[in-house]
């Protein structure tokens, strides 16, 4: 069930994300086990990455909460080690997180450079 919610909600980010006007380079890239960047995607000449949490509700609190230090910290070694076989070349990265609340209606929330770069 969890699985299934997140990747509904990752979709939902990936239209609010083209909506945007940004372009999708990769999903779910998966850098180790515990690693893995939900989006990437281009806005202009910076590349984005991703985190999507989603919620069915805010009763066990909202989705933004769980992109900790510790999370973020994986998703950074996972974006040097993406980086590193690129052939393209940005003028630069941040991580941006994407909350979805609820499934049918969403509420989507989106907050940019979540990581200190």
């Amino acid at each position: 069930m969890n699985a299934e919610k997140g990747k509904k909600g990752e979709l939902i980010a990936q239209k609010y994300i083209i909506d945007c006007g940004m372009k999708i380079v990769d999903t779910n890239w998966h850098y180790s086990k515990n690693a893995e960047i939900d989006i990437i995607a281009e806005d202009y000449n910076t590349l984005v990455f991703i985190e999507v949490k989603t919620r069915t509700s805010l009763n066990y609190g909202h989705p933004f909460e769980a992109i900790n230090k510790l999370k973020i910290q994986k998703i950074t070694k996972a974006i040097f080690a993406y980086l590193s076989q690129c052939p393209k070349k940005y003028n630069g990265f941040r991580i941006d997180g994407i909350a979805i609340i609820g499934l049918n209606n969403p509420k989507i929330e989106h907050l940019k450079n979540i990581g200190q770069y």
